[in-house]
């Protein structure tokens, strides 16, 4: 894209973030939004809470100058939510009936724009030059076709792996100083940071998708084929385009418990230095992989509100259809009464059905003769019983609930867990009811392997006494979604 005159022109009269900067109240919006969301890295807030957060920022600044900022703190949010201002979005969720607010991208843009003026930090030269190194070699391989010239560079990097190992076991260490710690940890901060911003982005274009649906839905006069064709066409566009993809492999990549473990182990390690705390750092980025997983999450909430308007269009429509034709029916009967005693006159023709009933003759089928049932005439003499009918009313009720908690607790410390491990910590009490109902467990919960390779024995004593033994595929219970599955 060319940055020409008319194109910053036309930037500064639409784009909001370009309107923020440059308005009157610039100053008072960037701090207190920064401040509110940005910060604390809060997503939404109902409007009674952001008022009153508002009022009293209002109030601290009033005290420095009476004549600052005369509005009251609600007509300042609204005046920031018009549509010709854009800094705020206001709606509506689905179970409150309270207004929320949220930033727009563009605004994010601005308050980043404004606090890198303000932030003094140590310049990330030598890790950027790294980086653009580390995407070039990504490129170059990635894209070559020379299956010689990639195998020579895998050969290259694994001679230098091979001299790094050799130099390790000489006792020769390289360990980065104090400056290359914080030039690496600022560009960190910075691209986590970044990444939030992305979601918001994503999360911005579906919600413009949702509208734009919702706008059509309303005004459109042609069959639910071309709307639905037209709806899912421009949704496959932004999730076929470079962001579409990258999001959906980023939230993969994401969604891998080992690949959360990794963060959170490698992001403590990292905080810990001490030349990271000589920065200060925000204690927040420990957990920014969780903000990652909550930003995503609430484009995906976006994602689901765009099919569920797209499920209600098609239920109403189906709705007025079949009135219409009860209509149409309906107005048919009541023709047909009113022209019974009187039928107009002329030539008719007269048909037997609507249409021809075609039958081939193979479709008849062959004569099969009835079966004459055998019925014995013999009479049934009342007969005793050897076996104890009490057994039918000793009958065992499996708690569920226990067997979660015993899996739940098992997976507090380990990664996984097989059924004869969890037996072997908490024996059978009730038998093979017990143990079948650990394997219907495992069969409702997503996580849960079954490896019909691998076979296990279960051992346990019944009420008798008497030992008995189980021979089974291995189970495993693995942590994961079956932390919330199994509460």
């Amino acid at each position: 894209m060319s940055l020409d005159h008319d194109t910053a022109e036309g930037l500064r009269r639409t784009h909001p973030a370009w309107r923020l900067l440059a308005a009157d109240h610039g100053a008072l919006i960037v701090s207190f939004l920064h401040r509110t969301f940005i910060a604390p890295n809060v997503r939404t807030l109902g409007q009674a809470e952001l008022v009153s957060r508002l009022e009293d920022y209002l109030f601290d600044l009033r005290q420095r100058t009476e004549s600052a900022y005369p509005k009251r703190a609600a007509e300042y949010l609204d005046d920031w939510a018009a549509d010709d201002k854009g800094w705020l979005r206001k709606y509506y969720a689905a179970d409150s009936d309270e207004p929320q607010y949220d930033l727009t991208p563009a605004t994010e843009k601005a308050v980043d724009f404004v606090l890198s003026l303000a932030m003094r930090r140590p310049v990330s030269t030598e890790s950027r030059l790294l980086t653009v190194f580390e995407l070039l070699r990504q490129l170059t391989e990635g894209t070559s076709l020379d299956a010689a010239a990639r195998i020579g560079e895998l050969e290259r990097r694994r001679a230098a792996i091979d001299a790094e190992i050799a130099r390790l076991q000489a006792g020769h260490i390289d360990v980065m100083d104090a400056a290359q710690v914080k030039d690496r940890f600022v560009q960190l901060a910075s691209t986590a940071r970044g990444i939030l911003s992305d979601f918001r982005e994503l999360d911005q274009s579906f919600r413009d998708l949702d509208r734009e649906v919702r706008e059509r839905i309303a005004t459109w006069d042609s069959g639910k084929g071309a709307l639905l064709d037209n709806v899912f066409g421009v949704r496959d566009a932004i999730s076929d385009s470079d962001q579409g993809r990258s999001f959906r492999a980023f939230w993969d990549f994401l969604m891998s418990p080992a690949r959360q473990e990794e963060l959170t182990t490698r992001l403590e390690q990292v905080m810990a230095l001490s030349s990271v705390q000589e920065l200060q750092p925000d204690q927040r980025l420990l957990r920014v992989h969780y903000d990652w997983l909550e930003a995503g999450e609430v484009a995906q909430r976006t994602i689901a509100r765009l099919s569920e308007q797209l499920r209600r269009y098609l239920d109403d429509r189906a709705f007025l259809e079949n009135r219409r034709i009860i209509e149409i029916i309906r107005e048919i009967e009541q023709h047909a009464l009113s022209l019974r005693e009187a039928p107009p006159s002329g030539n008719f023709a007269f048909l037997d059905a609507a249409s021809a009933e075609i039958e081939l003759p193979l479709q008849r089928p062959l004569f099969s003769p009835p079966h004459a049932p055998h019925i014995d005439a013999r009479t049934l003499d009342l007969g005793e019983s050897e076996s104890d009918a009490g057994a039918l009313y000793d009958q065992v009720f499996v708690d569920r609930g226990v067997l979660r908690a015993h899996i739940r607790r098992a997976l507090q410390t380990r990664t996984q867990v097989s059924i004869a491990e969890i037996v072997a910590a908490h024996p059978l009490s009730l038998g093979l009811a017990e143990l079948v109902a650990y394997l219907a467990i495992a069969a409702e919960d997503v996580d849960a392997v079954i490896d019909d390779d691998r076979t296990e024995r279960v051992q346990w004593v019944d009420g008798f006494g008497t030992a008995r033994e189980a021979t089974m595929p291995v189970v495993l219970f693995v942590r994961g979604r079956s932390a919330m599955v199994l509460r």
